[in-house]
């Protein structure tokens, strides 16, 4: 493992990244998904796609990365992009999950391969509406600490930047971005996934132009089980770039 402090925004962070197969002449960054870390990706990838020099990193606030400021998910992706310099890395293949997926987007590489992306706008439940109704209340009679209590499972352990990170890029529909994406994708999916349902993963297999779905059974986590396969699919598709069979 490894750190680099970046300059962003006149803050700085440190962000920790790890690298395997370092020799490979083909870069493949790895984004992981919000609230979760590289060390879930590092786990499920780093045995396979040997010819790939796989890219781990943790995003800011996650992790072993540090964050002291809001940020959208345009910030993040500069952060990447300043990190992917640093490393003299090539935007050959980037896999991002679920929030990761967003930010890889972003990043326009030559093929963008998307495990249950987020980016799709899924309508909020009544108990989620009647929450964010009753935190603007509190808010507004000056009852700011019991709003906390209604945060998101995801939200609950954040600090105030994070949290306000977490308001920035939740609710985001990037519906346009997926639609002005020239480049290959490969998204693969959980059937059973209520994150990121299965039908956000059509609509964005309809919205990119040159791209394949590839569903399989599990949840919102289910690359963990289905790595290898998954694996074979990006080779098969990068090579595909190539004009290779």
């Amino acid at each position: 493992m490894a750190v680099k402090s970046i300059q962003f925004n006149q803050h700085t962070l440190d962000v920790s990244y790890e690298i395997v197969n370092p020799n490979a002449k083909v870069d493949l960054i790895i984004l992981h998904g919000w609230g979760s870390s590289k060390r879930i990706m590092k786990n499920s990838f780093s045995s396979y796609m040997d010819s790939f020099r796989h890219i781990y990193i943790d995003l800011p606030g996650f992790g072993n990365s540090t964050c002291n400021l809001t940020m959208s998910t345009k910030d993040y992706a500069r952060v990447v992009e300043l990190l992917m310099i640093h490393l003299n890395a090539s935007k050959d293949v980037i896999m991002g999950h679920s929030f990761g997926g967003k930010v890889a987007l972003l990043l326009e590489p030559k093929v963008l391969v998307l495990l249950s992306s987020a980016g799709i706008y899924v309508p909020k439940s009544l108990i989620v509406k009647a929450k964010i109704s009753i935190t603007k209340v509190c808010n507004f009679i000056g009852l700011s600490k019991l709003p906390k209590l209604f945060r998101a499972a995801d939200a609950k352990t954040l600090n105030e930047p994070m949290y306000e990170t977490f308001k920035n890029v939740v609710n985001e529909d990037f519906s346009d971005d997926f639609s002005a994406f020239e480049n290959k994708a490969l998204l693969c999916w959980g059937e059973d996934d209520t994150a990121t349902p299965f039908h956000t993963g059509m609509r964005i297999n309809k919205l990119i132009k040159d791209s394949s779905l590839l569903r399989y059974p599990g949840d919102h986590f289910f690359f963990i089980n289905c790595a290898e396969d998954i694996s074979q699919n990006v080779e098969k598709t990068f090579l595909s770039t190539l004009g290779h069979k």
